[in-house]
C-alpha cells in the first residue's frame, strides 16, 4: 500500500507539471549536451533517462558514457551512475522495462575514426542502483530500432553491424536472458532507421544503406514495412511493404512505438546521412526537417501531426513516452549545434 501512495503521488505530481508543460512546451534541459544518446523511461513514464552520446564538439573524445536522470516528479535532472565501461558508446539503443532500463549495442570510436559496434547488455535496476550484465547480443549493431512486447520480448531491428547495415531482427528473452533470431525484414538492410511497436506491430521506415561502388559510403533509403509479431510464437513476423511516409525518407529520425496510443511516432532527421560529427556521407550539407508524422496501427494509416516542430532534431536515438506526453531529449538541432534542451512532442 506504500509504494501505491507513492507511485499516486508521483503521478498527481507529472499530471500537475503536464499542466504547466501545455502551456511552455519544455522541461528543464539536461546537464549537458548530448547527441546520438540512448533514451528510456521507467515507473510509468515518471522517471526518464539519458545514456551515453557525443558532446559539443563532436570528437572521438567527447564521447560520454555519462547517464543523466529525471525525476517528473520534482522536475530536476541528477547525474546517475555511468554506463559500465571506459569509453562511451553512439547508436546504442535503450528501452524500459520491469522497472529496469536495457541498454545494447552501439559502437565506439578510436583516435584514429575507427568505429568498432560491441555485443554488450547492460542493464540498469534503479532500486539496486546498480548496473549488471546480461548475455551478450548475437551480432553487434548500432542505430538499430528497439521496441518490447509482452513485458518480456525486446525487438532490434536493422541496424548498422561491423560488416555494414543488416536487416535482421533480434529477439532479447528478458525472462530467460536469450537471444533469438526472429523473421528479418525483407527489404533492403539498413542503420539509422526509425520505427517502433505498437500492438504487435513493427513500423519500420527510412534510414541509410550501402552505396553503391565508387560513390558515397552510404545513401539514403526510403522503404517502409510493416511487421505483424505471431501471437503465439514471437519470432515470426509477417512483413508488408508500406506506402511512402508524409515527407521524403530521412536518417536519424527520433521515434518510437506506444501501445497506449497504438501508434509509432516519428519525428525530425535529416534527408543526408550523416556520421556521428554531422558530415553527410556525400559531402553535402544536411538539413533538419521539422516534420512530426505517425503511423496508427488500429486504422492502417499515416497522419502528419505537425509540419513545422519547435526545435526539431536529429539523431536523438528515441522518443521517450512519459507520463506528460512523448519527448525527445538532446540530439542535434537546426543549426547541427548538439543540444540539452528536452522538448514536448506535439501529438494528433
Amino acid at each position: 500500500m506504500k509504494k501505491l501512495s507513492s507511485f499516486l503521488a508521483l503521478l498527481f505530481c507529472a499530471v500537475a507539471l503536464c499542466g504547466a508543460e501545455k502551456e511552455k512546451k519544455k522541461i528543464p534541459s539536461m546537464p549537458f549536451a548530448v547527441s546520438g544518446n540512448a533514451v528510456a523511461s521507467i515507473r510509468g513514464g515518471l522517471e526518464i533517462y539519458s545514456m551515453m552520446g557525443v558532446g559539443p564538439r563532436k570528437t572521438w573524445d567527447d564521447i560520454t558514457n555519462q547517464m543523466y536522470v529525471l525525476n517528473l516528479a520534482h522536475p530536476k535532472w541528477t547525474v546517475g551512475h555511468q554506463v559500465p565501461g571506459t569509453v562511451g558508446r553512439l547508436g546504442a539503443a535503450a528501452i524500459g522495462m520491469r522497472d529496469a532500463v536495457f541498454l545494447m549495442g552501439g559502437y565506439m570510436v578510436d583516435s584514429d575514426g575507427r568505429e568498432i559496434d560491441v555485443p554488450d547488455v547492460d542493464v540498469f535496476e534503479p532500486q539496486n542502483r546498480k548496473w549488471f550484465r546480461s548475455k551478450d547480443m548475437p551480432v553487434a549493431v548500432d542505430s538499430a530500432v528497439i521496441g518490447v512486447t509482452h513485458n518480456r520480448y525486446i525487438y532490434l531491428i536493422g541496424g548498422r553491424s561491423n560488416n555494414g547495415p543488416v536487416n535482421s531482427v533480434q529477439v532479447y528473452d528478458a525472462q530467460t536472458d536469450n537471444w533469438n533470431q526472429a523473421t528479418p525484414f525483407p527489404g533492403t538492410p539498413v542503420f539509422g532507421l526509425a520505427g517502433g511497436i505498437a500492438d504487435e506491430n513493427i513500423v519500420i521506415v527510412d534510414g541509410a544503406k550501402a552505396g553503391p561502388s565508387g560513390g558515397p559510403r552510404y545513401v539514403p533509403s526510403n522503404e517502409c514495412w510493416l511487421g505483424k509479431i505471431d501471437h503465439k510464437n514471437p519470432n515470426k513476423i509477417e512483413w508488408s511493404k508500406l506506402l511512402a511516409h508524409p515527407g521524403k525518407g530521412r536518417f536519424g529520425m527520433a521515434s518510437g512505438g506506444s501501445d497506449h496510443e497504438h501508434k509509432v511516432i516519428f519525428s525530425g532527421g535529416t534527408t543526408t546521412p550523416h556520421a556521428y560529427n554531422g558530415v553527410a556521407y556525400d559531402g553535402q550539407p544536411s538539413e533538419v526537417s521539422t516534420l512530426t508524422f505517425d503511423y496508427d496501427v488500429h486504422h492502417h494509416r499515416w497522419e502528419t501531426v505537425d509540419q513545422d516542430t519547435p526545435e526539431p532534431r536529429a539523431d536523438a536515438r528515441g522518443i521517450v513516452f512519459s507520463a506528460i506526453g512523448p519527448l525527445v531529449l538532446g540530439g542535434t538541432a537546426k543549426d547541427f549545434a548538439t543540444t540539452p534542451r528536452v522538448t514536448l512532442l506535439p501529438t494528433k
